[in-house]
């Protein structure tokens, strides 16, 4: 988990500014805009609640949950409505942290279900909020907006975003939708930060991203319990309200804006009308900134935990996917004002990916305890860790801002570097097994550790798999990865398993093995042709034993019904 402190240097409310906020006179380094109200106006899509019930019913179906959508409607709006409350209560707060998406779904928009619903709604969080986020209302990008970004670009003002979201991903995705994407040097979403306004710190973490101080922008945002009183408690150099949900704050305000706009089509003319500041960019900055295991079960089991690599999938390297992300990185920072050439940022991800192999066999135990099965607690690394430590400290040399940027596009990032890592290919028999346990009901989880669940649905979704799994456990997502058998556990909690009857497979048994028996689970299969060769798979002994050691995944269907003349019988070294 990410060992560094989210709201380090981000002056808290009663806090000096160590510089004088020059206000809408001086042109500011660079812009802050907020992403609803101010770039797209949200229009509510009443029928939208509806579409989403559905939705869950579906996914709620596949792991063998059955609530109707009349059932879930008004659930849903219950959530919504409660998670509404909360974020007003939050606006109250000097310096209110981020709800995690899974928190989002066990404690608001699903708790009146079962635990077992709770935790596959909860296991694709993320994938499930960017759909609300999508479904719940319309996104149109408001009058000015074009223009302003054409004014920014020409007068050299880099612009932000700075926004409270439960999903950064479909603010990002909507952006790329409209062709606005690459006009923004650093998107910062509560959800991936971990910050929401009118914490100070988001505002702050912006700034330094573009290589400035809060003092040196013009923040613009639409609320006043929120975005004004933010920009104020950051120090920004001024605040813009642009008329959305501003006449309505939940509690009385007395902080004001500098300047109030019916849209943003007044903003660059604002921008023109400034003088260019007195001192450089980089005296600026760096004036403020500084320097830079179960009894055995028999026959057709009541579950299937499937891990992803090795046993879904198969990947070789793809040296032209990850050329092509170090050139994107590079052209992504350098519209951020930070020079990196594609063999720099090659190198620096080809470095953080040793690093990362370095920090896996840390915490994983020592091999005596692996041994053992003496494995608990093994937190898994998140996207900020990655990007911030492990990539990180090769792009020091940057200086100010490199941190903060990293930091507030690592979601993002991590999801392009998943995709550019390898080549995936389906392996043979998989689709047969998925299907043959649909029919016989039998209900599916892929339990994996990844730097990127969302690529990993990505994945299935593109092998058309994706509607033949009922849970999704990755360990980003969750926060631990295999070994440690909570991954395991917590999909047989969402499965509303016994786990005496499931069975896992997996292709490494000091992860796979010692996962699924310290779940209870009770059948363990490995896989041939994965991460471990022949000879780690058939020297396995201890706590470390499968039940069985498969070729091919589509050797379970023998398994399961020895008699069946669906596939040829395996080969099963470690049968006992």
């Amino acid at each position: 988990m990410t060992t560094t402190d989210l709201t380090r240097p981000a002056p808290l409310p009663g806090a000096t500014s160590r510089l004088t906020p020059p206000g809408l006179g001086v042109r500011p380094d660079a812009l802050l805009l907020d992403f609803g109200g101010v770039i797209f106006q949200t229009t509510k899509r009443p029928e939208g609640y509806g579409e989403l019930a559905t939705h869950l019913s579906e996914v709620l179906g596949r792991a063998g949950h059955r609530f109707s959508p009349e059932t879930l409607e008004p659930v849903l709006r219950g959530g919504v409505k409660a998670l509404k409350d909360w974020k007003n209560a939050s606006s109250r707060r000097l310096a209110p942290l981020e709800l995690d998406h899974r928190t989002i779904w066990h404690d608001f928009l699903a708790s009146p279900l079962p635990l077992a619903a709770r935790e596959v709604l909860a296991g694709s969080a993320g994938t499930l909020l960017a759909r609300l986020t999508a479904t719940l209302s319309e996104h149109t990008v408001r009058p000015g907006i074009p223009e302003l970004l054409a004014t920014a670009d020409e007068l050299g003002v880099p612009v932000g975003i700075v926004s409270n979201a439960h999903s950064g991903r479909a603010h990002r995705s909507l952006l790329a939708a409209h062709g606005l994407d690459e006009a923004f040097g650093v998107q910062v979403y509560s959800d991936e930060v971990g910050l929401r306004k009118p914490h100070p710190g988001i505002i702050a973490m912006a700034a330094r991203a573009l290589r400035t101080t809060p003092e040196r922008t013009w923040y613009v945002g639409d609320t006043l319990d929120r975005d004004v009183v933010a920009g104020r408690r950051a120090g920004v150099g001024a605040v813009i309200l642009t008329r959305h949900h501003s006449d309505v704050p939940p509690y009385p305000v007395t902080d004001t804006a500098d300047a109030v706009l019916d849209t943003p089509e007044g903003i660059g003319d604002l921008l023109r009308a400034a003088d260019r500041p007195a001192t450089p960019l980089a005296d600026s900055a760096s004036a403020v900134l500084g320097g830079p295991e179960a009894p055995v079960s028999a026959g057709r089991p009541s579950a299937l935990l499937l891990d992803h690599g090795g046993v879904v999938v198969t990947s070789v390297p793809d040296d032209a996917a990850r050329l092509a992300f170090a050139r994107h990185l590079s052209q992504r920072l350098a519209v951020a004002g930070h020079d990196l050439s594609p063999e720099e940022a090659a190198g620096a991800v080809a470095g953080a990916r040793v690093r990362h192999r370095a920090w896996k066999d840390r915490h994983e135990g020592a091999p005596a305890g692996r041994a053992a099965g003496l494995v608990e607690d093994v937190e898994e690394i998140d996207a900020t860790t990655f990007w911030v430590d492990l990539v990180g400290p090769a792009l020091a040399h940057l200086g100010d801002g490199i941190e903060d940027w990293l930091r507030a596009e690592a979601h993002a990032l991590v999801l392009e570097y998943a995709r550019s890592k390898s080549v995936a290919t389906l392996r043979p028999g998989v689709r047969e097994v998925l299907e043959a346990a649909r029919a016989g009901g039998v209900p599916v989880a892929i339990v994996s550790n990844t730097v990127c669940g969302r690529a990993v649905r990505e994945e299935l979704e593109a092998f058309g798999i994706d509607h033949l799994v009922g849970v999704h456990v990755y360990s980003d997502e969750l926060g631990y990865r295999k070994p440690d058998p909570v991954t395991a556990r917590t999909a047989l909690t969402a499965l509303d398993a016994d786990p005496r009857a499931a069975w896992f497979v997996g292709d490494k048994p000091h992860r796979d093995v010692l996962a699924a028996r310290g779940a209870g689970v009770g059948t363990v299969v490995l896989v041939r042709g994965g991460s471990s060769n022949d000879a780690t798979l058939d020297s396995a002994d201890g706590a470390l034993t499968p039940d069985h050691v498969i070729d091919e995944v589509g050797d379970l269907l023998a398994l399961w019904a020895p008699a069946s003349p669906v596939a040829p019988a395996a080969h099963l070294p470690h049968d006992r």
